[in-house]
């Protein structure tokens, strides 16, 4: 009996340690932040729902996104009236924004885009571009890379990416207003979940930006609870776990000149939408 009783014992021990094992997490920032101290801004009631963020140019004027409604809000971090805000479509699960040569473009979760004309006047309104590729797809996530002279698009969740263990981005040519048919890149799952030491399946991105200073892709993912940084040809070079504590569900992410990073998180069911500030400092 007491052989038995401690093989046991010794067993629930071995468990218990292979299971700490799989769940434990590193915490760590990318160079020049720290990823432990930011600045954090309450948003008002208005952006429990904010999504995808652009400085234009500082934490006085950031652009923003309800992914509830067909708005943009100009926030102000230091405000204590209503945010102005713009309609530029009918109600809708948007997304991400972002600021071009060529204007001012919102992504709706289908991959539509749409191109916002008159923003900071009293006649807004917006262009529709449909995205044609067939399959199941789901998008969080645009940034405008001048050098590709398009607005990139990574996927958060479409069909033809779950069979092959990648994460796809297309581009939106902004010279023809057209999609390309075909991926630009595709990061590997894989490659991704070893770098973070976690056991995920499928990266799921919600928001992403070009660092001004470094020249890299900061890509963050609220379902994996991931900071992604990647070269601007999709390969993956750095990837950082994210405490929910701080992090509860970010959908956003925008770069000052001088690099400070903003990252918006929604309110969701256990806090207050906020953006949060991480000071840069240089390499």
């Amino acid at each position: 009996m007491d052989v038995r009783i401690g093989l046991i014992f010794l067993l629930f021990l071995l468990s218990c340690n292979a299971f700490g094992d799989r769940e434990q997490k590193v915490y760590a920032s990318p160079a020049g932040y720290d990823l432990k101290e930011p600045v954090r801004y309450r948003l008002r009631e208005s952006m429990q729902e904010i999504s995808g963020i652009e400085l234009f140019p500082d934490e006085h004027k950031i652009m923003a996104i309800n992914d509830e409604q067909g708005r943009i809000y100009q926030v102000d971090v230091a405000a204590t009236s209503p945010y102005p805000h713009y309609k530029f479509a009918k109600d809708g699960d948007y997304e991400d924004i972002c600021h071009t040569d060529s204007g001012w473009f919102v992504l709706k979760s289908n991959g539509s885009l749409f191109h916002v004309h008159g923003l900071f006047t009293d006649s807004v309104y917006s262009d529709h571009y449909k995205m044609v590729k067939q399959g199941k797809r789901e998008f969080e996530t645009t940034y405008y890379d001048p050098k590709k002279n398009g607005i990139v698009m990574i996927c958060k969740n479409c069909e033809d990416d779950k069979k092959l263990g990648v994460t796809s981005a297309y581009r939106f040519d902004l010279a023809t207003k057209s999609f390309d048919t075909t991926a630009i890149y595709r990061f590997d799952n894989r490659e991704i979940a070893k770098l973070a030491g976690s056991d995920m399946r499928f990266f799921k991105p919600s928001a992403a930006a070009i660092h001004p200073v470094e020249k890299r892709l900061y890509i963050v993912a609220s379902v994996n609870g991931l900071l992604v940084i990647t070269d601007l040809q999709g390969h993956v070079q750095e990837a950082y776990n994210l405490k929910h504590r701080l992090f509860l569900q970010p959908e956003g992410i925008a770069f000052a000149p001088n690099g400070d990073m903003f990252i918006s998180n929604e309110g969701g069911y256990d806090g207050t939408a906020a953006i949060l500030k991480f000071t840069y400092k240089s390499k």
